[in-house]
């Protein structure tokens, strides 16, 4: 009597489960209602999976009466499934006969394509120019020990120069970085001279374009970090004369042969002589405006006559080799390029200016 009782309790339980799960499968009427369904009920934690797995433990006189009445449930249920799954595909293909037709002349819809950054178009274009000049063009890491990016260029410790700098200062023990020196993040693309002096013979041509970081208050026309490209030659008989040729050209190339120059004396450890080189604003022709701060004229380009003392720390003769420098600023020529009257817009991800460009 107790083995009746308990088989008819297990039976009674698979009809329920049947008449429930056959009542919810006739009210699916999409493929994402009939993935939930067959997961609730037929999946690896369905209800049906659930009790077949229960009937192991089941005593023995009623467990093969109810695992064939198990199965057979499992059985109609997935014949059940695909019946439905063929009246859902049915009413989908419905639909879509009744659906208005598609008209073929209309216009297709525009794809939203992207385009470079300014600067980025500024930095190809200035590399492009150099390049017709006869420079290479390399790159060098953003991550820089206080010897190349100060020590080797003439910049000692304590140097007043290094306050013109605001240097970010890099933890080595936080990023892995040997110990043995200090690392910043680098503060001009300079520390390349050097660098590719080791590696290479004379007579060099190099472009170096890439993003420096110094500690500045933003203002239009500057930023904590920009991009810059140096550029360098090294040879036999370079003058300054050679160094206001290739400032000239490239400034000519990048605004137009009415592009006008002019070049101030100035002072940087690195070089000597220095020079500081402006552009006549393109914005405002000269009148002042934001970017030019109300002066008519923008440094982009410095540069000078490479120091001696870095000539020898990058294993040159100065007495038989000379060479020039600059850096031009590519977030100023990209201002000047596309009218931009504040640099610090070129990375606040303004679409609606971004496109325009």
């Amino acid at each position: 009597m107790t083995e009746n009782t308990g088989a008819s309790a297990k039976l009674a339980q698979i009809e329920r489960l049947q008449t429930d799960a056959l009542g919810e499968l006739s009210q699916a009427h999409t493929e994402n209602a009939l993935t939930e369904w067959r997961r609730r009920y037929l999946g690896r934690q369905g209800a049906v999976t659930e009790f077949l797995r229960g009937v192991s433990a089941l005593p023995a006189p009623i467990r093969p009466q109810v695992g064939r009445a198990a199965n057979r449930l499992r059985q109609g249920l997935e014949a059940a499934w695909e019946n439905q799954a063929q009246v859902v595909k049915r009413l989908a293909l419905q639909a879509s006969l009744q659906a208005p037709p598609l008209d073929v002349t209309l216009p297709g819809r525009a794809r939203m394509l992207g385009r470079l950054h300014p600067v980025t178009l500024a930095l190809r274009e200035m590399s492009e120019a150099c390049r017709d000049m006869g420079f290479q063009v390399m790159a060098g890491p953003e991550i820089e020990s206080d010897e190349y990016n100060f020590g080797l260029l003439n910049i000692p410790p304590h140097h007043p120069a290094r306050d013109m700098q605001d240097t970010f200062y890099v933890d080595s023990v936080a990023t892995g970085l040997p110990e043995a020196a200090n690392w910043v993040l680098r503060t001009h693309t300079s520390p390349n001279q050097v660098r590719i002096m080791r590696r290479l013979d004379p007579p060099l041509r190099v472009v170096v374009p890439g993003a420096c970081y110094r500690r500045d208050n933003p203002d239009p026309s500057h930023g904590w970090m920009f991009y810059q490209m140096e550029g360098f030659a090294i040879g036999q008989g370079i003058t300054l004369a050679d160094l206001k040729g290739t400032i000239t050209a490239m400034a000519r190339r990048l605004f137009g042969p009415g592009a006008r120059m002019r070049f101030r004396g100035s002072y940087f450890p690195y070089t000597e002589p220095s020079v500081e080189s402006d552009l006549r604003c393109t914005l405002c022709d000269g009148r002042g405006c934001r970017l030019c701060s109300g002066s008519g004229w923008l440094e982009i380009i410095p540069g000078g006559m490479i120091h001696p003392q870095v000539l020898r720390n990058g294993g040159l003769d100065p007495a038989r080799y000379s060479g020039f420098a600059f850096g031009a600023g590519a977030d100023r020529v990209a201002a000047l390029k596309y009218g931009i009257q504040d640099i610090r817009y070129l990375y606040q991800n303004d679409l609606q200016l971004l496109e325009q460009l």
